[in-house]
């Protein structure tokens, strides 16, 4: 299994608005086999979870390596992990997080955990982020080779260049 695709599936999870079963059923749209297990619970469970996992991405972003480990660490102790090895195709086994999970929620939780917990093995602790642009509130997950993302999206960092162009423009008129 690929578990950057699971970390930055943690970010996407930490930015959605979950008010319930339907916003669940759309965040997993992809994921139709997952549409008729979800409920509002879900919905519930993945709201508190997302409270619990935004200070491990705002740790990050201030390069707070203990409150990295020591947040993602707390997570994994109050919601357990179970990866699986996956024989659906005999000719690449890999690891699935919690196949026999008791909800949704809970498969969503043990892959954004493992995900996290790899990324920070492998990456380093430094590699989540909140968006740098000025109305956003958004994190991401910073894969690039010289660990320059600051942006949750292209959208973000299209709008702060173009802001800071025009200040420049501005600025420079004014003189």
């Amino acid at each position: 299994m690929d578990f950057v695709r699971y970390a930055e599936a943690s970010a996407g999870l930490l930015n959605a608005a979950l008010p319930d079963r339907g916003a669940l059923i759309h965040h997993v749209a992809a994921r139709e086999w997952l549409h008729p297990s979800c409920t509002d619970r879900d919905a519930t469970v993945l709201r508190r979870f997302q409270r619990e996992l935004r200070p491990v991405f705002e740790a990050s972003d201030v390069a707070d390596v203990q409150g990295v480990i020591a947040g993602l660490n707390e997570l994994m102790e109050k919601h357990p992990i179970t990866p699986m090895i996956s024989d659906h195709d005999p000719d690449d086994l890999h690891l699935h997080v919690a196949t026999r999970a008791d909800s949704v929620s809970q498969l969503l939780i043990g892959e954004a955990l493992l995900g996290l917990a790899t990324l920070v093995c492998d990456l380093g602790p430094t590699r989540m982020g909140v968006c740098s642009a000025a109305k956003c509130s958004c994190v991401y997950v910073d894969t690039s080779p010289n660990q320059s993302r600051r942006y949750c999206s292209d959208r973000c960092s299209s709008r702060a260049n173009v802001a800071a162009y025009r200040a420049r423009q501005k600025a420079s008129s004014a003189v």
